[in-house]
């Protein structure tokens, strides 16, 4: 019984390691992890104190748990029995497809990697390329929102920086859920994008299966309280003008909703704009792409570094300015109860058609806010009074009195515009500087005029704000000045001006 056995030195290292292995995972780890969690619920129940939309436990469930939550739900797995019925596919391997999609589009929310990774990263990069400044927002309404409720912000898409902005300036109310997507699923990129509670989506997909298990996650989060960002325009503008909107995210958050249910759906309408967005000449060519066809937008990495690396230096020579100013303004929230009622419609009752009239009417109405709320930049307002007077050239006294009485139509229109130090020729001035080192505006003895290479660039910039003109509507159309716009107390950790 005592006799000695006679193991090899290899036996007993991997039998070591093993039993080293299961101790640490069925003792030490345990402990660890409950430790580690508790940790972290309590630092966010102190970050939920201090935010104004606090992060709901929904996007704190274990990723694996919202996964089987959506692969399980009813509605999900009605539609895989109806696909299996009409294709004649096992069920098995439906559920199969299920889990995947459920795996490429449920979010992995970590707080640390959101407010402590994410929005260090977003300011660090907006406040290095931008002079980042709030424009208004009604105070008064936004405290009178249920905190309860869950809020969508809807956001016009200028630049893929918006992303960046966007969780910056929230920063300080709440964590942004956002839709990205296949441009992100690049590795590395991933997993960070989805610590941030963004999920991905297949924005060209037919497969009514995935859009079925895609519409059930944005419900659920829609219905769980999740506070979620979009993009209606659902791809960013070629041209500057606001792009007609689409439907599909929209149509996921509002078609089951309950107007007699205990939380309501508020949409916050987002304005960004900037100074010099940074795709436009790559997004401006694709304007001239044939209709139909998708832009195929490559990446080299060559001229990235030599753009990069001129950049840097300049910066060392003191000759490099940032890209002027970015301001993000904010509309009037509409609750979705308040919606309904005075619409008096229940979208799960209507038929198929008419539930869609009704959704694009109420997403023609958040875009016509969005667009509303765009603030003017000095460059908009300089490449504004450029293209009014092209082809003549002007002298800088005869651009300051255009833009002089461009900003006075626009502030009797009740638009937002920015002067930064509430110096109008020093706004002026800060335009025109943008474009003229650009060499999208040529100067000549004091004399400026547009660069016949570059005008399509000098027309995206004052496409941002055309529909701001009195009697022109986001979607472009003659339309009446609605009541006024809110003062615009300075919010958030961005400093005023």
């Amino acid at each position: 019984m005592w006799s000695e056995v006679a193991l090899p030195l290899w036996l007993v290292i991997i039998i070591s390691c093993l039993a080293a292995l299961a101790f640490l995972d069925r003792l030490l780890l345990p402990s660890v992890r409950w430790a580690l969690r508790r940790r972290a619920n309590k630092a966010i129940g102190e970050l939920n104190t201090r935010l104004r939309l606090q992060i709901k436990p929904f996007k704190l469930t274990k990723r694996q748990v919202l996964m089987d939550r959506l692969v399980y739900d009813p509605e999900v797995l009605h539609a895989i029995d109806e696909t299996a019925r009409e294709q004649k596919i096992p069920r098995e391997v439906l559920l199969q497809k299920v889990k995947r999609y459920a795996g490429e589009i449920v979010p992995s929310f970590s707080a640390y990697a959101y407010f402590r990774i994410g929005t260090r990263i977003a300011k660090r990069i907006s406040e290095t390329l931008y002079r980042v400044r709030i424009g208004f927002r009604n105070e008064e309404a936004f405290a009178k929102v249920d905190p309860d409720s869950s809020v969508v912000f809807v956001i016009n898409h200028r630049s893929n920086m918006d992303y960046v902005l966007v969780t910056y300036v929230a920063a300080q109310s709440s964590a942004l859920s956002y839709a990205v997507g296949e441009w992100a699923q690049i590795w590395g990129l991933r997993n960070l994008i989805r610590s941030m509670g963004a999920y991905f989506i297949r924005r060209d997909s037919r497969d009514a299966l995935y859009r079925k298990v895609l519409s059930r996650y944005v419900h659920m989060a829609t219905a769980s309280g999740v506070v979620q960002a979009i993009f209606p325009e659902g791809g960013l503008s070629r041209d500057g003008k606001l792009r007609p909107p689409k439907f599909g995210l929209l149509s996921y958050m509002v078609a089951a909703f309950d107007p007699k249910g205990p939380k309501d759906v508020v949409f916050v309408p987002v304005g960004v704009n900037y100074d010099r967005v940074l795709e436009d000449r790559m997004l401006t060519s694709a304007a001239n792409t044939e209709p139909g066809k998708r832009p195929v937008f490559g990446f080299n990495l060559f001229t990235f570094l030599r753009h990069f690396f001129r950049h840097v230096w300049m910066a060392m020579r003191g000759e490099w300015y940032r890209y002027g100013y970015t301001c993000v303004s904010f509309g009037d929230p509409l609750s979705l109860k308040q919606y309904v009622s005075e619409r008096k419609i229940d979208f799960r009752d209507l038929p198929d058609e008419q539930r869609h009239a009704e959704i694009e009417r109420l997403g023609a109405k958040l875009m016509d806010a969005v667009g509303k709320v765009v603030p003017a930049l000095p460059v908009s307002l300089v490449a504004t009074a450029l293209l009014d007077a092209h082809p003549a050239p002007l002298s800088l006294f005869d651009i300051k009195a255009r833009v002089s009485k461009l900003i006075e139509t626009l502030e009797a229109s009740k638009a937002y515009v920015h002067i930064p130090r509430a110096d109008r020729d020093y706004a002026i001035e800060v335009g025109l500087r943008m474009l003229t080192l650009r060499h999208i505006v040529k100067e000549a003895d004091g004399i400026y005029s547009a660069n016949p290479a570059d005008l399509h660039i000098l027309r995206y910039y004052a496409n941002a704000i055309a529909h701001l003109l009195p009697g022109v509507s986001a979607a472009g159309e003659i339309a009446q000045p609605e009541a006024a716009v809110p003062s615009s107390p300075q919010v958030g950790a961005v400093p005023a001006e």
